[in-house]
């Protein structure tokens, strides 16, 4: 069977155009690899397209805008998740445009589909004392304790993103002075960020202790699960929900759900309450537009809101008088020139 121009078109995007031109990261390409299965999966179930037969000319504006509306009907995706899978189609209908331009037309109608608004994201943190506690928690007097620990300090001092953290390998661990992270973020942008001491002598002794400070280990990942295999997200997450646990039998101050991105947006309130400048903390955290930080301020302006709201007693009286009943006010500003 003679493979579909969608079927040409995708090929070329996801193994070509993706990570040889616009050198996107590999989960940037999971991400937009992720929407077309999806999209596949819904031509499948509600439209009977089998993926063989889909075609470009099928994927009109119109399937695409029901496509959007099945996540978040069907599959209960949040605007955020449907603005994303939103993003990898638009990208890929640009590509399509330059590979065949007889469909512009048609192809810059999904391009022309817009992203649906959204309320501002907050930034779910813990305060300090709760981080501490937290971290409070591994077994310092085992090995896995000692990992663990060694794990979400630098998860917390580094304020890097999850994969970032699972992508480390030894040599990103520069223990000479200045010590530093070596973090490979989006699009493979490479920052460096300093570690504090009390997360550098934790990673001293957890690369002595597993013989990770030898110059032919320099390529081996730096936190591996049992298998000596580098740990995964979901394995990151699973370690952080069992210290939660554990904490919230002896503090309910402790929130139900910590994610490891929680631990990313404590860093940087902490930062943020501590005087550090928002540009100084966009570059920490290695966001290209400061209205991306400017979220941590704003969520700290409204903590001080609420906690001035609760030290001081309400002296402004809201009871005000309705002036459409004042004849008198209502006469002379009618009088007004």
């Amino acid at each position: 069977m003679k493979p579909t121009d969608f079927a040409t078109h995708l090929t070329g995007f996801l193994s070509v155009y993706l990570p040889r031109q616009k050198n996107a990261s590999n989960n940037t390409i999971a991400s937009y690899r992720d929407t077309f299965k999806l999209l596949l999966r819904y031509c499948q179930e509600e439209k009977d397209i089998p993926a063989e037969k889909l075609n470009m000319g099928m994927l009109t504006h119109v399937m695409i805008a029901d496509f959007l509306e099945w996540l978040e009907k069907k599959r209960k995706c949040s605007t955020a998740t449907r603005n994303q899978r939103l993003a990898a189609i638009h990208s890929f209908f640009r590509y399509a445009q330059y590979e065949e331009p007889s469909g512009i037309l048609h192809f810059q109608k999904v391009i022309a589909i817009p992203v649906k608004k959204a309320s501002k994201p907050s930034a779910p943190h813990l305060t300090p004392e709760a981080m501490k506690f937290l971290l409070s928690q591994p077994d310092k007097m085992t090995v896995k304790g000692r990992r663990n620990l060694t794990l979400l300090s630098v998860l917390y001092d580094s304020g890097c993103r999850v994969q970032e953290l699972a992508d480390l390998r030894v040599r990103d661990v520069v223990v000479d002075n200045p010590a530093l992270l070596i973090l490979t973020g989006k699009g493979n942008k490479m920052r460096r960020v300093p570690l504090m001491k009390n997360t550098l002598t934790l990673l001293q002794h957890y690369l002595q202790e597993h013989s990770l400070d030898k110059d032919w280990k320099k390529d081996y990942p730096l936190f591996v699960n049992k298998h000596r295999s580098k740990l995964t997200k979901e394995g990151i997450a699973y370690i952080i929900s069992q210290y939660v646990v554990s904490a919230k039998k002896i503090s309910a101050s402790m929130p139900e759900k910590v994610t490891p991105h929680m631990f990313r947006h404590s860093k940087a309130m902490h930062l943020l309450q501590a005087g550090v400048s928002l540009i100084y903390i966009r570059d920490f955290l290695g966001h290209e537009d400061i209205k991306t930080t400017e979220i941590y301020a704003k969520c700290d302006t409204e903590l001080k809101r609420q906690a001035i709201e609760n030290a001081y007693p309400t002296l402004v009286d809201s009871n005000l008088p309705d002036w459409n009943k004042d004849a008198a006010l209502l006469e002379w500003l009618s009088n007004l020139k």
